[in-house]
């Protein structure tokens, strides 16, 4: 009798998860459609687009290559107020923005796009000389309006999704960063609130060490505009070397101290503060 009963829960189950609608299936077949498109453009036989260079006698196609890889993470808060409302900004024609992963406050991620094509994340930005973020990045977007705390459960499932891709991809440590980072002059996300220091911890991104903190020795820069003194190397030549685009400099500061200070975002540094970069600007050597 029990058994019968199980089964039958099971089969009411089953049958439930079958009838459950997917509010985006019209997307997916356009989803499915771009990805047949873009096959049919890898199996094109390349051609030399110079008219002027002469024409090889056939064609040779080699045999050794595989698909482009990410080599960076790039963390964004989404600036909405729900998962379903930036799920369907992504599944939007007119809006031209995507993400590879979505993950929403209660911990829920979508996978919304294969990590080996290009999302439309980063936009107009710069880390060190690479200028087309979005050809080598994976872009994750946090349900979070920019100025909540991000919730426990969502941080979680942001570690799992962080361990598989440094894992399938081999991404280096430094290469996890944020919105704001690769373009300061534009954006701030993800906000101030954003645990990058957990994330460091656990092998995403890069954190300074603690003793800096209490060191009361000089700022170690040579003298600059943001008033560093010491050694031969200013706060822009750091910056810089970290990855951060420095031709406005105060949204630069602004930046750097977004992600590691946290707790002032003013556009100057201060003594502490550049003990802090040069602590870091010495790990991305």
């Amino acid at each position: 009798m029990a058994q019968n009963s199980i089964a039958t829960l099971v089969l009411v189950s089953l049958l439930a998860t079958s009838c459950v609608r997917n509010p985006y299936a019209t997307t997916n077949r356009f989803y499915r459609q771009q990805v047949k498109a873009l096959a049919r453009e890898l199996r094109t036989q390349p051609k030399l687009a110079a008219d002027s260079l002469p024409a090889a006698p056939y064609w040779v196609g080699t045999t050794n290559f595989n698909l482009r890889k990410p080599n960076y993470v790039i963390i964004h808060h989404t600036a909405q107020h729900s998962t379903e409302q930036t799920l369907r900004t992504f599944t939007l024609l007119k809006t031209q923005v995507s993400a590879h992963y979505v993950i929403g406050r209660d911990g829920q991620a979508y996978h919304m796009l294969n990590d080996y094509l290009r999302a439309w994340h980063g936009g107009i930005a710069r880390w060190g000389n690479t200028t087309d973020i979005n050809s080598v990045s994976i872009g994750i977007e946090l349900d979070n309006d920019g100025t909540e705390p991000f919730a426990p459960a969502q941080v979680q499932s942001l570690l799992r999704v962080l361990t598989l891709l440094k894992r399938t991809y081999n991404i280096p440590a430094a290469n996890f960063i944020g919105h704001g980072d690769i373009a300061p002059m534009r954006k701030n996300d993800p906000s101030i609130l954003f645990p990058w220091q957990q994330l460091a911890t656990h092998g995403f991104g890069l954190w300074y060490d603690a003793a800096v903190l209490t060191d009361s020795t000089a700022a170690p820069f040579a003298s600059d505009s943001t008033g560093g003194v010491g050694v031969g190397i200013t706060p822009r030549e750091a910056l810089r070397i970290i990855g951060y685009d420095t031709q406005d400099l105060p949204a630069a500061i602004a930046a750097f101290k977004r992600h590691f200070v946290q707790t002032d975002v003013s556009p100057v540094l201060t003594e502490q503060d550049r003990r802090i970069l040069f602590n870091l600007y010495r790990k991305f050597l």
